[in-house]
């Protein structure tokens, strides 16, 4: 496994983000882990998921010109991996978001940033994918603003769940909309990492195991 990627899971558990134990879902499976991204919230934290997510983009050979991050919480992961592939590593890209309405005075328009225009490339930042609900959002917003192409889209963990079908929301956003998601991590990844001792959780891994052969895609 990548260091990065090791440290990006230390960093999801110390920041109590990444739980264990039993949790219901939305869909009404019981999980043996949790994600709540909305734990992040400081400075210190954001400037540090930049950076990961900047390790991700060039991990993945990512070409883009614009990081476009999805109202509400794509817009501070765009503006902060942005900032990371500038100081660190002299990618300097663009970002934008949308409004949720669009905005009939001042400047207008339904995007905030950098202008998109035909022809550019656009690399979507988000933090978790479960169904696909916010790709299918921002993809049409994006085409009435320009003939943009979306190159990849990059997510901080991928739960590898079968949603409604017999594939993941990742593997769906492929077939539909030929869109590649790199995640940050996997659920493959964090086993491997409980496994490796990067992170405690031992006890878990049964049952870990045991969901992922039930509802992993």
């Amino acid at each position: 496994m990548l260091e990065y990627k090791k440290n990006f899971i230390r960093f999801m558990v110390e920041s109590g983000v990444l739980l264990f134990g039993e949790f219901t879902l939305k869909s009404g499976r019981v999980a043996p882990y949790f994600i709540n991204t909305g734990k992040y919230g400081t400075g210190k934290q954001i400037a540090r998921l930049g950076e990961y997510y900047a390790e991700c983009y060039l991990a993945h050979k990512i070409e883009a010109d614009t990081l476009v991050g999805p109202a509400y919480k794509g817009i501070p992961l765009a503006v902060s991996t942005a900032i990371a592939l500038a100081k660190d590593h002299g990618v300097d890209v663009g970002y934008s978001f949308d409004r949720k309405e669009i905005k009939d005075h001042g400047e207008g328009g339904l995007f905030v940033g950098k202008p998109l225009k035909d022809g550019d490339r656009v690399c979507l930042i988000e933090d978790v994918m479960t169904s696909g609900k916010a790709l299918r959002e921002i993809l049409p917003k994006l085409r009435e603003e320009a003939n943009v192409t979306v190159t990849a889209m990059i997510i901080s963990v991928d739960r590898q769940e079968r949603g409604t079908g017999e594939n993941s929301a990742v593997q769906e956003a492929l077939e539909e909309f030929g869109v590649h998601v790199h995640a940050i991590v996997t659920m493959e990844d964090i086993i491997e990492a409980i496994e490796e001792g990067v992170i405690e959780g031992r006890e878990y891994l049964p049952a870990m195991k045991a969901y992922r052969a039930r509802y992993g895609a």
